[in-house]
């Protein structure tokens, strides 16, 4: 394959103080050209944030500790996976998977019916990410990792400008009561502050998550993946908030 298909990729996998021109991927090779490579990038990250949904949240809710020791698992994969060239992508986005997972397991295993702590808990990793960047490692991990905790942020502020944190609460205490308490959380949904609030946010996801992918970087990609997953996410939540409250 000619250089001249790989080189524009070549930022995107250096680590340290390798030279920008030296390629440390063959992922080309594997997808085809550096779109295709974008686009997988971008449809794994979008899948590592809903994923959880159906296969975290219920082994979290049963067996925390599982999930908690899982996170040792991800974390290996992510080594076992940046070792070698032609995987280092999956590497790097699994590392940044690894601190989402831990983090969920430490919310929704212990404190989940602690709306407050949720956003502290889910920002464990902030420290090492703001590191990592300034030292140029794992950016498409980071940057992955990033995009998640803006969309939590988001869906957080959501949830505190509605005062829907009681609801939250009240469900995690005694799930017996997630019908009446859905349906009182849709009255507070469906109000002017609610439906403004909404559009305000929905539009900052969006926006930020097509800014994102209109850069050419496997890491903003990895990132706009992330973000726009939200939207997913929370619409997952909002059909059950409906179904659940007739």
């Amino acid at each position: 394959m000619r250089d001249s298909a790989i080189v524009p990729l070549s930022d995107e996998f250096r680590m340290g103080d390798r030279s920008s021109s030296t390629v440390m991927s063959k992922w080309d090779y594997l997808l085809g050209d550096g779109r295709s490579v974008r686009w997988s990038v971008l449809v794994a990250s979008a899948f590592l944030v809903s994923a959880p949904v159906f296969v975290q949240a219920p082994l979290v809710r049963s067996l925390p500790v599982v999930s908690l020791v899982g996170t040792i698992v991800w974390v290996w994969l992510s080594v076992y996976l940046s070792q070698r060239s032609a995987t280092r992508v999956w590497g790097e986005l699994v590392a940044g998977f690894s601190w989402t997972w831990l983090s969920g397991s430490l919310y929704w295993g212990w404190l989940r019916t602690e709306p407050l702590w949720h956003l502290p808990i889910e920002a464990l990793g902030l420290p090492f990410a703001i590191l990592a960047l300034r030292k140029g490692w794992c950016r498409i991990g980071v940057l992955f990792y990033l995009g998640s905790l803006f969309g939590t942020v988001v869906t957080d502020v959501y949830l505190h400008l509605l005062d829907l944190t009681g609801v939250w609460r009240r469900v995690m205490l005694d799930p017996t009561m997630a019908e009446f308490e859905f349906a009182q959380a849709l009255k507070l949904m469906n109000t002017p502050l609610g439906y403004s609030s909404a559009v305000m946010l929905l539009s900052l996801l969006v926006a930020v998550g097509i800014y994102s992918v209109r850069r050419r970087s496997l890491a903003s990609w990895a990132c706009g993946g992330a973000i726009l997953s939200t939207l997913v996410v929370d619409g997952l939540f909002w059909g059950a908030a409906i179904v659940g409250s007739r």
